[in-house]
């Protein structure tokens, strides 16, 4: 089943002028495809709502108290925006790790689910919203087909819209309908937490007010709070200190900030604090790991 689908990916990295390791720019929004001869360390980021493919090798994400793995024709979905620690844990010259991974276009789901003649049923209980089941023939037959038209520009806005409506459409009908339309029902909880999600978001840097929250997800505190950590596992104050801190570091590599000042950019009213929490985080002290970051990027 994995054939055409690696044949595929394995043509678009080889005519790629950006070299045969690391993550590839694609003509498609949303859409990325990734190689690796070498295990990776752990690299945190923010997670978006997305269907992930691993073709070869294998890879490891941590998500707060979590660990999820999935190796070879595996696909990992996302449904909710999460930070986490992804790290690749099978790789090697002779096999590289290869994956794919795409962007989900929630109003374009919506659209198909609203057309199925017996659409999916919201699975009964409450889960982390990420999980992970095996890469169906059709699906692997979309994204081959999605990797070969990166060959012909012109033609990705014609054709690109009715593939990712295919895909749409396996989610949708698949083993795990149930949870993937949750993504798109409007008075679902886990878009009334994505709502939650949004607003903490752009407002990282405020204190949390859990009641506001709350009235953004259009749930009680103590419900709120419990589906939060249900659907994330971890709590909204610990939930936006990943935040701050993945920005805080951005901000640093980037040479936008020095310690300091990216501690105060990002909500901390104490930069000493900011480097314990970030040393915790990350394994190491923030000039040492922007030093090591910038040196990897080079």
């Amino acid at each position: 089943m994995s054939s055409a689908l690696k044949d595929a990916l394995t043509q678009f990295i080889e005519a790629s002028p950006d070299g045969d390791n690391g993550i590839f720019p694609t003509g498609i929004d949303g859409l990325h495809i990734m190689r690796s001869t070498e295990l990776k360390m752990p690299h945190a980021m923010i997670y978006r709502p997305a269907l992930c493919v691993i073709v070869q090798g294998a890879k490891q994400l941590m998500l707060h108290d979590r660990v999820i793995d999935y190796a070879e024709m595996q696909a990992l979905i996302i449904s909710i925006e999460l930070p986490a620690s992804g790290r690749v844990i099978e790789a090697s010259p002779e096999k590289p790790y290869i994956a794919i991974s795409l962007e989900f276009d929630v109003g374009m789901m919506r659209e198909v689910m609203e057309q199925l003649d017996t659409p999916p049923k919201p699975a009964g209980s409450a889960r982390l919203g990420i999980f992970v089941e095996d890469l169906s023939q059709p699906l692997a037959d979309c994204l081959a087909r999605l990797t070969r038209l990166l060959a012909t520009p012109k033609a990705i806005p014609v054709l690109y819209p009715a593939i990712m409506r295919e895909i749409c459409f396996w989610l949708l009908t698949g083993p795990n309908g149930g949870e993937v339309c949750k993504l798109v029902l409007p008075d679902g909880q886990t878009r009334r937490i994505a709502d939650a999600i949004r607003l903490l978001r752009d407002n990282f840097a405020e204190p949390v007010r859990i009641e506001q929250l709350a009235a953004a997800a259009r749930m009680s505190p103590s419900s709120f709070h419990q589906h939060f950590k249900t659907l994330t596992s971890m709590t909204p104050l610990q939930y936006q200190k990943q935040m701050r801190l993945l920005e805080a570091r951005r901000l640093m590599v980037a040479g936008h900030a020095n310690v300091e000042s990216a501690a105060y950019r990002v909500g901390y009213e104490s930069a000493s604090q900011f480097s314990r929490e970030y040393t915790r985080m990350f394994g190491t002290p923030p000039k040492r790991d922007v030093a090591e970051m910038r040196m990897a990027a080079e």
